[in-house]
């Protein structure tokens, strides 16, 4: 059994950030519409979120990515500044509409894949626009019911 040692993080890295959560659940099955509003902020150790100003949290609706470990109601946390490339989880805007897929890119031909066997991926030039919007660095979940937390 490898052990992993905890390794004290030095005290500028233990710094903080604020990220804006959006209000409106991002689509993880076909797009559904996003409302341009935000939910509050999410306070980050800052080498969890390094640019924060092209940072923000999303809440998953559904479970069309449950084979990237993504699943309703987790929390996405999606950075801008980053470059998708194959295999990259993005944020797209697909005619408007905002979902998250795996970008799969197969020569010259991009495609938006859902992370579950019983939905078929599509060509980004099917759609009458497309576009990356941003990387999904990483996810949160929750482990304990919701209702649970509140007081």
């Amino acid at each position: 059994m490898k052990v992993h040692r905890i390794i004290e993080l030095r005290e500028e890295g233990a710094r903080t950030v604020r990220i804006p959560i959006i209000g409106q659940a991002l689509c993880a099955g076909f797009p559904s519409p996003a409302d341009d509003f935000l939910e509050g902020s999410l306070e980050l150790p800052r080498w969890l979120a390094p640019n924060p100003p092209a940072t923000f949290a999303w809440n998953i609706a559904g479970d069309s990515m449950r084979g990237a470990g993504i699943f309703d109601r987790d929390l996405a946390v999606v950075d801008r500044s980053l470059k998708a490339g194959h295999g990259s989880v993005v944020v797209a805007a697909v005619d408007g509409e905002m979902s998250i897929k795996r970008l799969l890119v197969e020569g010259n031909i991009a495609r938006l894949s859902f992370e579950n066997p019983d939905l078929p991926a599509f060509a980004v030039q099917e759609a009458a626009e497309g576009q990356i919007w941003g990387v999904v660095r990483f996810s949160i979940r929750w482990h304990i019911a919701r209702a649970g937390l509140v007081r």
